[in-house]
């Protein structure tokens, strides 16, 4: 099960930045800073995704 919900985060997390870059390209009037900010976050993103796969890796292992 946990298999799956780390896939499903991971395609939802792919497709939220596949949105996030859509709308990047629409929208000119995004500040530098804005544009930044999204950028960022969907790092935060990531690499709260992988955190959270870490936990349940070391535990299958022990």
């Amino acid at each position: 099960m946990g298999d799956s919900e780390a896939d499903k985060l991971e395609k939802y997390l792919a497709e939220k930045a596949k949105q996030d870059q859509e709308k990047q390209q629409e929208s000119e009037s995004l500040s530098a800073y804005d544009a930044c900010v999204l950028k960022e976050s969907a790092k935060i993103h990531e690499l709260i995704a992988g955190a959270q796969e870490k936990p349940k890796d070391s535990l299958e292992n022990k």
